[in-house]
């Protein structure tokens, strides 16, 4: 039996992943802080045989090595710190750094193949669309705080691509494309979807930063972690780089719009335009359209998004609805416990 190592495990995308490489066959060793994730998110995962769970930071090599033990065939690196666009623009680029680097360092101790999910921000302002993984970055001054994630993936990428051809281990940068859906953050960590579905049930404005008119391609999560676990256990794409995504593109109003029609309340949409000046009080700059070129995915791994964004808004506002309503407790209500070498 395989062993996967997944750093973030505890968040929205690595507690699916957990699941996906579990139920695929995979024995698991998750890793999380719980900073941003937590242990309700892998409710399922803690009862199953084949799991393991140790709170710990990635910046703390010595923890990370303990934690992993002996034996990994694949570490599968999700752990990041984004939106420097509200401050902690350090935390951003040191955890993403330093966090990546002891990931690889456990990789090549192990001979294990080493996955990292990146994000199509790395694209920056870049106006030839769709974006393909030879699309070229294009990214602001370092003066506007907003492109410190974007660097800082942009450099976690060289790095990795760097150490894999330097130590021979087979690596894989994955641009993620907007994910959503059941346990996302319910913040703007979440992304635009769960701020919009917890104003609309609560009859509040909806806050549309910018104008609204700017794009993005959104894709469900069942279909980033399908692909992320494609890619873990493919053997091709050795130090490449894919797109994992859908190539739908809506506007932000559009999304607003759709999530109100969707979660069918009797009141009324209400919007709020925030320019960005008046939300973080600095200079700040939007990527206007974020397409991928999935044309990669299909040809190497026959990946292909299967939700529309329809189906995939659905399911997002049934599973939010109740949080919000305050019907039972939602991921973000149980205490982060410090915890190592949790099975149950």
């Amino acid at each position: 039996m395989k062993t996967a190592f997944i750093t973030g495990a505890a968040g929205f995308l690595g507690s699916h992943l957990v699941d996906e490489m579990l139920r695929t066959g995979y024995r698991v060793i998750g890793y999380d802080n719980l900073s941003h994730g937590n242990l309700s998110n892998l409710e399922n995962a803690r009862l199953h045989p084949n799991f393991i769970f140790h709170f710990g930071d990635v910046c703390d090599r010595q923890a990370l090595r303990k934690a992993a033990g002996s034996g990994l065939d694949l570490v599968l690196h999700l752990a990041a710190f984004k939106i420097p666009r509200y401050g902690k623009v350090t935390d951003t680029l040191r955890i993403n750094s330093d966090g990546t680097l002891n990931a690889l360092q456990l990789a090549v101790e192990h001979s294990a193949k080493f996955v990292i999910t990146s994000t199509s921000d790395v694209y920056g302002k870049n106006p030839v669309l769709p974006f393909s993984e030879e699309s070229d970055s294009v990214l602001g001054p370092p003066t506007i705080s907003r492109w410190a994630y974007a660097a800082s993936k942009l450099f976690d990428e060289h790095l990795v691509l760097a150490m894999s051809e330097e130590h021979g281990i087979p690596a894989t940068v994955i641009r993620i494309f907007g994910s959503y859906g059941p346990r996302q953050h319910l913040s703007w960590w979440g992304g635009p979807q769960a701020v919009f579905i917890d104003a609309v049930l609560r009859n509040q404005t909806i806050p549309i930063h910018g104008d609204g008119l700017q794009t993005r391609s959104f894709t469900y999560v069942s279909d980033t972690v399908r692909g992320i676990a494609a890619v873990g256990k493919a053997d091709c794409l050795n130090r490449e780089i894919i797109n994992i995504g859908n190539n739908v593109e809506i506007t932000i109003l559009e999304l607003a719009q759709e999530i109100h029609r969707l979660c069918a309340v009797p009141w009324p949409l209400r919007l709020q335009i925030l320019p960005y000046n008046e939300i973080s009080g600095r200079r700040y700059e939007d990527v206007r359209r974020r397409v991928p070129d999935i044309t990669k995915a299909k040809r190497t791994l026959g990946f292909e998004a299967r939700v529309t964004l329809d189906e995939g808004l659905q399911k997002t506002i049934e599973w939010q609805r109740p949080l919000v309503l305050g019907q039972s407790v939602g991921p973000e209500a149980e205490t982060s416990t410090m915890v190592e070498g949790v099975r149950a």
